[in-house]
């Protein structure tokens, strides 16, 4: 799976590996007929993704989005603490 990238490339990464490892990142890259940068980058792109999109996602159980959505659909009226706050606001930024 290759991505698009058409910035150049000036930024490096650079790892440490066993003998081992780089051997089989060697074959692995050789069998998908790719340069080892390229194996490499492609696969890791991937993970990176991956790890992102599972940290900034919002999980909720069945009763939380029950919550969530009784609250968007049916908001309660602001209470004092609520109006006071947005009127400092106002106060102190200036609309655009």
């Amino acid at each position: 799976m290759a991505t698009a990238n058409t910035s150049p490339k000036s930024a490096r990464i650079e790892t440490r590996v066993s003998q081992e490892q780089k051997d089989l990142i060697e074959r692995a890259a050789a069998f998908s007929g790719r340069t080892i940068s390229e194996f490499v980058l492609a696969h890791i792109e991937v993970a990176a993704k991956k790890v992102v999109e599972e940290h900034e996602k919002l999980h909720l159980d069945q009763a939380q989005s029950r919550i969530l959505v009784d609250a968007l659909l049916t908001p309660k009226k602001p209470n004092k603490k609520l109006k006071l706050a947005m009127e400092n606001y106002r106060k102190r930024v200036e609309s655009r």
